[in-house]
């Protein structure tokens, strides 16, 4: 009988819950286009509503606030690309740390881009971001500010609601990544000083490929993929119903199997362990705010590649950099931001538990380790010193 794999990289995608899978099923024996006033899209029509209205109740928006999307990485892009365009927008102002996403839409926005640092802790340097909007003022341009609510690396929690009281009483826009809070922090959209946010389907244990944009009613003229009038002509495309259903019922059940104490007690676990293994080891943003799921943490001269093969080859299966970098180990940009050294950061691994995390798997991940870092030891007493 094989073995299962030791699950270990949530922050990437979260196994699917079974009853998301089994909503989709549902859809998927159903027939007709959503948007066709027939009976049956009619019904396919109430399935993708019933959804819209739970990801309403798990984020704190109003229903009206929620448009579907194909993914975070499209809400992305119709939040910074289409409000530059729609919003008329002079600046984007986007932290160092941002997801690649992120970064990449501010690029092809065609907007100018101030940079915030981040600071050595790893949260985002909020007397420079006011010194940008004070520039911004005085310019009399018009601001987006793109912040991530949670780092999908080091796991930190940024100041939002600092941010928010920065931005909230100005003209300017704030667009908020909250795709790694969504389902463990409480989002409240609605009632935030926030204008666009980006969450995301399969962090939350719903399938691949569907996510949302929430925006308040004064970006509805934000579009990013214009088409026949769908989301009321906020998004254009034929809805898939089988998987808004599953994203849906993700959006609800979630919050009921995630455990956060016993999650967080899996992690506290995981890192004194590893620090007994060795006394060398980082924890990056350890005496930061961190989401209570997630351990990043690097030996030097341990290289990733090393830890990655020798902990895929026990069934351990963990990250190294974002999952978004086409299976490549690279060097970390979040690191790099926090002022981390190259040498350092190319040993960075991640490890993010979730929903189904077990005992079993801090045990397994700790044994496995611990036979990498004797192989490692072993290996560097061996070497030939130099004379």
């Amino acid at each position: 009988m094989t073995k299962p794999n030791i699950y270990l990289d949530h922050n990437a995608s979260a196994p699917l819950l079974a009853n998301a899978k089994l909503a989709m099923i549902n859809a998927l024996n159903m027939v007709g286009n959503p948007s066709a006033v027939h009976s049956s899209g009619r019904a396919l029509g109430n399935v993708i509503e019933n959804a819209r209205g739970k990801i309403a109740k798990a984020t704190g928006a109003n229903v009206s606030q929620v448009i579907f999307t194909g993914s975070a990485t499209e809400s992305i892009s119709q939040a910074i690309i289409g409000g530059v365009k729609a919003l008329k927008i002079d600046r984007i102002i986007i932290s160092q740390a941002e997801h690649a996403a992120c970064l990449q839409a501010a690029k092809a926005s065609g907007a100018q881009i101030s940079e915030v640092f981040l600071l050595d802790s790893g949260l985002i340097d909020i007397a420079q971001l006011n010194e940008i909007l004070v520039e911004v003022e005085n310019n009399n341009e018009v601001a987006l500010i793109c912040v991530h609510e949670v780092n999908n690396e080091t796991g930190i929690i940024q100041p939002i609601k600092q941010i928010e009281t920065l931005v909230g009483a100005t003209r300017h826009y704030l667009f908020v990544d909250s795709v790694q809070a969504f389902g463990k922090l409480q989002l409240d959209f609605a009632s935030r000083a926030i204008d666009m946010m980006a969450i995301s389907s399969h962090k939350v244990g719903g399938p691949v490929g569907i996510g949302a944009i929430l925006m308040k009613s004064h970006c509805d003229e934000v579009v990013f993929i214009a088409g026949g009038g769908q989301e009321k002509g906020r998004r254009g495309g034929t809805l898939s119903a089988p998987l808004i259903a599953g994203f849906g019922e993700a959006a609800i059940e979630f919050y009921q199997e995630y455990d956060v104490k016993k999650i967080a007690d899996f992690v506290a676990q995981i890192e004194t362990g590893l620090k007994a293994l060795s006394s060398e080891l980082v924890i990056f943003g350890e005496d930061a705010n961190r989401m209570g799921n997630i351990v990043n943490f690097a030996i030097p001269k341990l290289k990733a590649s090393v830890i990655m093969m020798g902990l895929d080859l026990e069934g351990v299966e963990v990250s190294s950099g974002s999952a978004c970098s086409s299976g490549k180990v690279t060097y970390s940009h979040v690191l790099c931001a926090m002022g981390i050294s190259p040498e350092l950061a190319t040993g960075r691994i991640g490890i993010s538990l979730g929903w189904n995390s077990t005992q079993q798997d801090v045990d397994e991940f700790l044994s496995a380790f611990k036979k990498i870092l004797q192989r490692f030891k072993q290996a560097q007493n061996e070497k030939p010193k130099e004379s």
